[in-house]
């Protein structure tokens, strides 16, 4: 099971000190494996490729949101995988990795698909930003029309799939649309959160609206006695927006930009800083994994490896993962390599990052900043100029990770 919030802050989680009420997403943290710094791309087509993938976005030439189609038609992704291993497979939620029928879920191993083809949609009209592409909630890659919240709609069909009375294990990915903008609540939500700022009232009814649907759906799978052998993985598909334009959807009722909150770490959705790609995230699954925190880096790209894993799933060919099998991990039978690099291409591939803890670099153009994490994890003293020989050891590690790039086109 993976739940995938859409533009979650770090700041937006209650665990993480946010006023902003999630107890069902407190208690999978509480119980489960934190996942301190766990990363992803800084928008939200990359995070999912990979996600799907087990590799990096920038291997599929793929550096920002796209409505066309992004993975090669023979991709093995995690779907296709799983299905090998007598998994049935469902997607509920936004796809976003080619937003015609033709390039939807059921062409790369799911089963069952339903939501947004595209991206974040308005939440009762489920229409997409003006354009080709505006049209877009579907059920098994066929445009159809239908009426209510998107957030309940989605939990219900999450549902649904788990109550299907069939002996096969499964694999089910909801991913929300909360809390991307355009937002229109439900009063009952809205009502809930009457004290919250002004600006931000819609995004935080959305966020517990959500929170809440998680917990129906934790609660579904107990109710079906699945809880003892069912893995939960959540996380955000990046960090928080620094208010993106609601304008662009059809009849949108609440206007203006709503943030969301990363502090302390600096930067926003789009951005390669800390803000922008280090998420909440954690991996729940009572009898298998004790509750604890990992501080080690941990990355989307790892979430298939592992699941394949778990799945019994041997791949005939080299599937070249940039990602790595969490589980010894998740059980602390490891802590992670202290070696262990990440990379990231930034949006529109204006920067790249790379990974080696303690430090951080990032690359732009005709810029270079390296931070160490361990001492300034906030990234607020850019020491490039002081560390001039980790510089360009870091920049080398990057030149290896960038030649890999652009090697699966669509």
């Amino acid at each position: 099971m993976i739940l995938v919030a859409d533009d979650m802050g770090w700041a937006d989680v209650g665990y993480h000190g946010s006023k902003i009420r999630t107890p069902n997403i407190d208690r999978l943290q509480q119980r489960g494996v934190e996942l301190d710094r766990f990363y992803v791309a800084p928008m939200c087509t990359p995070t999912r490729a990979a996600l799907l993938t087990g590799r990096y976005w920038s291997r599929f030439g793929n550096t920002k949101p796209s409505n066309e189609r992004v993975l090669p038609w023979n991709t093995v992704t995690l779907a296709r995988a799983v299905k090998e291993e007598g998994y049935r497979t469902s997607i509920s939620g936004k796809w976003h990795l080619g937003s015609k029928p033709e390039w939807g879920p059921r062409k790369f191993g799911f089963d069952q698909s339903y939501g947004s083809l595209a991206g974040g949609i308005n939440p009762w009209n489920h229409l997409y930003k003006h354009g080709p592409y505006s049209k877009t909630w579907h059920r098994n890659d066929q445009l159809i029309e239908e009426t209510g919240h998107v957030t309940d709609l989605l939990t219900n069909d999450a549902i649904r799939f788990i109550k299907e009375k069939k002996d096969k294990p499964y694999l089910l990915y909801v991913a929300y649309t909360a809390v991307h903008t355009p937002f229109d609540e439900p009063a009952k939500w809205l009502d809930r959160v009457k004290n919250s700022e002004p600006e931000r009232r819609q995004y935080v009814a959305c966020l517990e609206h959500m929170d809440n649907s998680i917990g129906q759906i934790v609660d579904a799978i107990k109710e079906e006695g699945h809880a003892e052998n069912t893995l939960i993985l959540f996380f955000s598909d990046n960090g928080g927006t620094n208010g993106d334009d609601s304008s662009r959807y059809p009849n949108t009722k609440t206007k203006g930009k709503i943030k969301g909150l990363n502090e302390p770490l600096r930067g926003w959705k789009g951005e390669v800083y800390e803000g922008g790609i280090r998420v909440p995230a954690l991996a729940y699954w009572p009898g298998e994994l004790e509750p604890r925190k990992i501080n080690t880096f941990t990355h989307v790209t790892d979430l298939m490896p592992t699941i394949c894993g778990l799945a019994g799933y041997k791949p005939n060919k080299n599937l070249k993962w940039d990602g790595i099998d969490l589980w010894p991990i998740l059980k602390g039978k490891n802590d992670g390599s202290k070696e262990r690099l990440l990379y990231c291409k930034g949006v529109n591939g204006t920067n790249s990052t790379l990974h080696k803890w303690p430090w951080k670099l990032i690359v732009g153009k005709g810029t270079e900043q390296l931070f160490n994490l361990s001492k300034d994890p906030n990234e607020k003293n850019d020491v490039a100029d002081t560390e001039k020989k980790k510089l360009q050891e870091l920049k080398k590690f990057l030149e290896v990770e960038v030649f890999k790039d652009n090697d699966d086109f669509p």
